[in-house]
């Protein structure tokens, strides 16, 4: 899965009181620790995996994250980004089930999507990206995340300390989104970001056929 983190600094460098304590419990969460190459070295908190969710209509569910979350708020992002933890059904490897688990639990949480609309069987695991970016000049994430696609057409019931709004989004949609984000003030997730400059569309022009776009083998370095 992946690492993310605040800098170099122990949690008793940071003043959590000027944050949502919500937030503050997750930061708390035990997730796992990655060298490079993706291979468990430790645990902390915490890391993400990628969900990109599309209805029958091939449109991409899209959150804009909550003003109260710790890192990038108010951004715009993809479905939702799950955070396996360092707890038993959450670690297995085989068919990337603890990923399949944590990416179910976290739509629950953040988007109240039910388990039995997104079936573990349903998620299609592609490739993993390695990525590192700031957030506020204390908080940052530098992670390896897995990248997961499933198409459902699911019933909402966002969480408002996670997720502030959700919209579906066409191809062109979304283009003319990220497009015209800095002039219109829009913040989009730096994760977001590169994979839609780099994968996204590739995978979302053979969504019906999405089998053939899985890479397991390769990590994408950005």
């Amino acid at each position: 899965m992946t690492t993310s983190s605040a800098a170099n600094i122990t949690n008793d460098e940071v003043d959590f009181s000027k944050y949502d304590q919500d937030q503050v419990e997750f930061m708390k969460e035990a997730c796992i620790i990655l060298d490079e190459n993706d291979k468990p070295i430790g645990r902390a908190s915490k890391k993400t995996c990628n969900v990109f969710l599309f209805n029958s209509k091939n449109e991409l569910l899209l959150q804009q994250r909550a003003s109260e979350k710790i890192t990038f708020p108010d951004c715009f992002t993809n479905t939702c980004c799950s955070h396996p933890l360092h707890i038993e059904s959450e670690l297995v490897e085989e068919d990337q089930l603890g990923v399949r688990r944590a990416a179910q639990r976290k739509l629950l949480q953040e988007l109240g999507i039910r388990p039995e609309q997104v079936p573990l069987d349903k998620f299609v695991y592609l490739t993993r990206i390695h990525y590192k970016a700031p957030s506020d000049g204390l908080w940052g994430e530098h992670e390896i995340d897995y990248i997961l696609f499933i198409k459902a057409d699911v019933d909402l019931d966002i969480n408002p300390n996670e997720v502030q709004s959700t919209k579906y989004v066409t191809k062109e949609e979304l283009k003319e989104m990220i497009a015209t984000a800095n002039e219109k003030g829009v913040k989009i997730t730096p994760w977001f970001s590169l994979i839609d400059k780099t994968l996204l569309y590739k995978w979302w022009d053979n969504l019906d056929d999405i089998e053939s776009q899985k890479d397991h083998k390769t990590i994408h370095r950005f």
